[in-house]
């Protein structure tokens, strides 16, 4: 459902494309857009605050609001293709570093962690409040987790068309510690497993924790992992597991059409490759409803499914969780071993939540936020950056993957970018080879000010530095 300042914007937005307001040319006062479209004055302020952030509108400090056709748009990044060789995981000593750094001193653009003001923060104090007064059942161990929680997860999985129930689940430390057990119930030492390319860090992270060798596939900036690509892998070497995000992947965006989902799942079911989803991202799309899971087309119980709060909620519940099928038992022994059961009061506290219903409203204005929030983003980078920049187009979440034109390097940029207290995301942590070293990623999950404003154009000013240099 479109929220009401949302199709305000798109209608002020259609005027200024059809040349009604013009390129530069003032637009009516807040006071006369409120009696012209039958709205509240907090409803036209949301809605220039979303055009701002689109790039067709400019506020002017004492002047008002001003009409700006945006500049040409960007390409979007080339689908890359890696090394066909399976490769070690080593030490990725830079993503640590990233996460890290992120302190108030620094324009936080590096790691995909929600600023506080995106997440439902009063909400989650009161549950765990809440939670706290439970008594006992707040300070006991929960393996494999709580029932009230577990209890949630199914009713969300199956209206998503995964039918399960909270005896198939296993509450985690998040998604990464999700991913972690599956592989490890899947895969030994030393074996091969297919990723997308670029990949999310933190499953290259968990590759090297279990000592794999990751595969890198080809994947689409609109379409997500080549099956192509991939159907050639299979045949090639012998993978024991695949770990795709089909839903919003990190750092491209992309959500795979249900029909790849499906010819996805199919085709590793009928070679007996488990594949390993994480779906981290699937509740943040941009438009329409939420997408389905691969695993909503599984019907062998090859898929095992992984998520988490962390994007949403908050990432310091660390609250995930997996839904392993057949494979309940070696995933659930992998658990207890590993650190015998995640935290009660978490789990308590995100189950009220879910229960009374306050999640999904927080969810039906988040995801216009974070919508918003990348399209200014984006709309900064094109204007900010120089001539032969990529930038992604992502349909969810909120984090863009940016191709830096030829001669500049990524790292170079990252390290030029902290000292001037800017982090960011550089393309080499993505890929178990440099493949990605023209390439930079950033966090859209911040309030839009002038401090971010300045650390775009910081940016794109060192970018065009290094390209001159490079000439």
């Amino acid at each position: 459902m479109t929220v009401l300042y949302a199709k305000l914007a798109d209608q002020i937005q259609q005027l200024i494309s059809d040349g009604v307001y013009r390129d530069g040319e003032r637009l009516p006062g807040v006071r006369v857009l409120s009696r012209q479209f039958g709205v509240s004055i907090s409803t036209v302020l949301q809605a220039h605050q979303t055009l701002e952030s689109r790039g067709y509108l400019e506020a002017r400090e004492r002047s008002g609001y001003y009409a700006r056709v945006p500049c040409k748009d960007a390409p979007i990044p080339i689908m890359q293709r890696p090394k066909s060789r399976p490769a070690p995981v080593t030490a990725r000593d830079m993503a640590l570093d990233l996460c890290t750094v992120e302190r108030k001193h620094m324009v936080a653009l590096g790691a995909a962690v929600p600023h506080a003001d995106y997440v439902p923060l009063r909400q989650i104090q009161h549950a765990t409040l809440w939670a706290a007064r439970q008594g006992l059942e707040a300070l006991d161990y929960a393996f494999p987790g709580k029932d009230v929680f577990r209890r949630q997860i199914a009713q969300r999985m199956t209206n998503l068309g995964v039918v399960t129930t909270h005896e198939d689940i296993i509450a985690t430390n998040g998604a990464q510690e999700a991913i972690i057990l599956a592989l490890r119930a899947v895969t030994q030492p030393g074996d091969i497993v297919a990723v997308e390319s670029p990949s999310f860090p933190g499953i290259l992270q968990a590759l090297e924790v279990v000592g794999l060798r990751a595969l890198e596939i080809p994947t689409h900036p609109l379409e997500g992992m080549s099956l192509e690509g991939l159907e050639l892998a299979l045949e090639q070497w012998p993978i024991k597991a695949c770990v795709v995000v089909a839903n919003h992947s990190n750092p491209l965006g992309v959500r795979m059409p249900d029909s790849q989902k499906k010819r996805l799942v199919d085709l590793l079911a009928e070679r007996s490759v488990p594949m390993i989803e994480d779906d981290i991202y699937g509740d943040l799309p941009f438009e329409g409803e939420r997408p389905r899971p691969a695993k909503s087309f599984d019907t062998t119980g090859n898929v095992i499914y992984c998520s988490s709060f962390s994007k949403t909620i908050s990432p310091g519940l660390r609250l995930g969780w997996v839904v392993p099928g057949p494979r309940f038992a070696e995933i659930s022994q992998q658990k207890y071993f590993n650190n015998m059961a995640t935290a009660s009061i978490p789990q308590l506290a995100v189950a009220h939540f879910l229960e009374q219903g306050g999640y999904d409203r927080y969810l039906r204005t988040a995801r216009q936020r974070y919508k918003e929030a990348t399209e200014r983003l984006r709309a900064a980078v094109v204007r900010e950056f120089p001539e032969g920049t990529a930038v992604s187009r992502p349909m969810g979440g909120f984090v863009l993957w940016v191709q830096l034109p030829h001669g500049a390097s990524g790292t170079t940029i990252y390290h030029e970018a902290r000292e001037r207290s800017i982090n960011i995301a550089p393309g080499r942590m993505f890929s178990t080879t440099d493949k990605y070293e023209d390439y930079i990623r950033l966090n859209c999950a911040n309030p839009w000010s002038e401090r971010i404003e300045w650390a775009i154009r910081t940016l794109g000013e060192l970018v065009a530095s290094q390209v001159r240099r490079a000439a």
